[in-house]
């Protein structure tokens, strides 16, 4: 007789809860604020939470089977270790995550263990930093570790391993997804590292609307030049972020900012005039360390290709 895996009554809740969640960190740019993921998702009519963010282990009242909704791993503070060292299983590219304190058998332990016997999807948020998340969905329980007090999470591909048994699209495919999951938890360090030097204000304009303010890389990341440290970074905020991207905007290695010649002899209203040719000539914001100013030498390379573009 054929084995079969058992049904997960609650597959569709599952479905529809990490579509959501995906829509949520393409629109957040993957780093997603806990006010907005406790907003939930709706499910036949009903609102159903993502996540409590007070216990590691979720399974919302709304679900009839005993599997888990969603993990997640509190936010490291600034300065301090986080609670649990969840990272990833270099050797088989599996993601680590411990279990909650308490009895093994615990009813959110056991909810996670009933996850790993149906191999069904879940939703990992990864805190990278205050308040914010990193969704990682699907994911499954590939191991259970009671011993050892930790299960290792196998990373699927969303709208194809949405199914209960565990993945089933191609290993380079799920190895794809962890590098990618990866990259991006080394961006944020970047970011927070780039915010924080610049006390989350942007260089140019002083703006300090945190949902505003971003990290900019001064030269690329793919470029040998391009690491992921404050000195190859800027804070800008999003209108001068993406002119800084597209060479509209250039800073020179002495900290100068510059306006291509073809936006300053525009005329389209106070955004353009105001935000953009009113800064020509001024001069960035550093950080107050003296180590953690941007490297002239990147900035020269940068600013470089800015006047080839112009």
């Amino acid at each position: 007789m054929l084995f079969q895996m058992p049904l997960d009554p609650d597959l569709a809740l599952r479905q529809a809860a990490i579509t959501r969640v995906l829509e949520l960190r393409e629109a957040y740019g993957d780093f997603v604020h806990r006010d907005v993921l406790r907003e939930g998702f709706f499910f036949q009519g009903e609102r159903v939470p993502f996540s409590s963010f007070q216990k590691g282990i979720h399974r919302a009242q709304l679900m009839r089977g005993p599997a888990a909704l969603s993990l997640f791993t509190t936010p490291p503070k600034e300065g301090k270790p986080p609670p649990y060292a969840d990272d990833v299983d270099e050797e088989r590219g599996l993601i680590v995550y411990h279990y909650r304190a308490g009895r093994v058998d615990q009813a959110d332990n056991r909810a996670l263990s009933a996850a790993h016997e149906l191999r069904t999807p879940l939703i990992y948020f990864k805190g990278v930093s205050p308040s914010r998340y990193f969704p990682i969905a699907p994911v499954f329980v590939a191991e259970n570790d009671p011993a050892e007090r930790a299960v290792l999470l196998q990373i699927g591909i969303p709208l194809v391993d949405v199914q209960p048994g565990g993945p089933v699209s191609p290993v380079d495919a799920r190895s794809y997804a962890l590098r990618t999951v990866r990259a991006r938890l080394h961006q944020q360090r970047f970011r927070q590292d780039v915010l924080r030097a610049y006390q989350h204000r942007c260089t140019i304009c002083a703006l300090r609307e945190r949902e505003l303010v971003q990290a900019a890389h001064i030269v690329a990341d793919p470029s040998p030049e391009g690491i992921a440290a404050v000195v190859n970074g800027l804070a800008l905020c999003a209108i001068h972020h993406l002119a800084y991207d597209r060479n509209l905007l250039g800073i020179d290695p002495a900290g100068g900012v510059h306006i291509a010649q073809r936006l300053r002899d525009e005329h389209d209203g106070p955004m353009l005039r105001e935000g953009l040719q009113g800064f020509h000539g001024a001069v960035i914001s550093k950080p107050r360390l003296v180590i953690e100013h941007p490297d002239p030498d990147r900035l020269a390379v940068r600013f470089a290709a800015f006047e080839a573009a112009a």
